[in-house]
């Protein structure tokens, strides 16, 4: 019987693998050996077999490669390069870039809810299909393009650094983008369905419309009308984050077939984009509103002094 067999529960060959390293590391300090088995014993116990022949699913180092390039490009060799020379226009490239990731989340989307939300998924609790099952193919698949059009999410920050949009690159806008493949990755190589794929459907609703909103501004002043809904934008991510801390917390309460551990890690990667989005909001919206108020009140005193003196004025001309 294969090993696999005997752990149909992802909680208890998490436990069993956590025991074998501490075993192995505790009976001669080896630590390559023990990095060795315990990636071994990830694979043959918990990694889906459906992953093994895909690109860059093998192990985690192609991710974690990519992910500390994309920072160090940002980070120094982007601005560095950018330094003495005047910022991109990229006009057409950014159109059509961001309406394929409108195309692309619309599309991830519509399979989200075909492959299982739409399907008979349980918004409460939803264990993950490791079958062949025409269906659980099917998200699994999905899980990959997800993962991929992470990778590919990349390009939002290399074009702030060409069009020197320094402001743009904000700790979470890095953060974001560098956490948010290896939470696909992990994903995709060992949890491709279920409760996990919750968050995956609501960001894929609110990317599309994101990327509308970055496809309208690219295309010219003339358009800049049909923006007023930016801060709405926002309100919806920090709803997405509302939803699925109360999804996790659901899932945490109650006896859901699920692995508790990803589950606590849902929760606290949920709750950190909402305070870190929640930051964002009251920091840019709640000045906005502030400045505003100040102007209308600097206008009004204005229109008050202007009343007051042609009042004053008048009997003055009237002599």
């Amino acid at each position: 019987m294969d090993v696999r067999d005997n752990f149909t529960d992802f909680t208890l060959a998490s436990n069993y693998i956590m025991q074998l390293a501490i075993d192995e590391y505790q009976a001669d300090r080896n630590w390559t050996r023990l990095i060795d088995k315990y990636w071994n014993l990830v694979e043959d116990l918990i990694g889906d077999p459906r992953a093994k022949q895909l690109p860059f699913m093998d192990n985690p180092l192609p991710t974690l490669g990519m992910v500390l390039t994309y920072l160090v490009w940002v980070l120094i060799i982007g601005p560095t390069y950018m330094r003495d020379r005047k910022p991109m226009q990229l006009t057409n490239t950014l159109f059509y870039y961001n309406l394929g990731q409108v195309l692309l989340s619309a599309y991830m989307f519509y399979e989200h809810l075909m492959a299982g939300w739409a399907r008979g998924y349980s918004l409460t609790c939803q264990p993950v299909d490791y079958s062949d099952d025409p269906l659980s193919r099917r998200m699994f698949n999905l899980c990959y393009i997800y993962y991929l059009s992470k990778l590919s999410e990349f390009a939002d920050t290399v074009f702030f650094v060409l069009r020197k949009k320094k402001s743009q690159i904000s700790y979470l806008h890095l953060y974001h983008h560098s956490l948010t493949p290896i939470e696909a990755w992990i994903l995709t190589k060992f949890l491709a369905g279920g409760n996990t794929t919750l968050p995956n459907i609501i960001n894929n609703f609110v990317h599309t419309l994101m990327y509308l909103y970055y496809m309208l501004s690219s295309m010219g002043p003339r358009y800049q009308k049909y923006l007023f809904w930016k801060q709405f934008l926002t309100e919806i991510q920090i709803a997405q984050f509302v939803i699925c801390i109360g999804h996790a917390i659901n899932a945490l309460l109650t006896d859901c077939a699920f692995p508790k551990f990803i589950t606590f890690l849902l929760l606290c990667n949920a709750s950190i984009f909402f305070v870190l989005f929640m930051n964002f909001y009251l920091e840019n919206y709640r000045k906005q509103a502030t400045v505003k108020t100040m102007v209308q009140q600097q206008e009004a005193t204005i229109d008050q002094h202007q009343q007051t003196v042609a009042v004053t004025e008048s009997p003055k001309k009237q002599q």
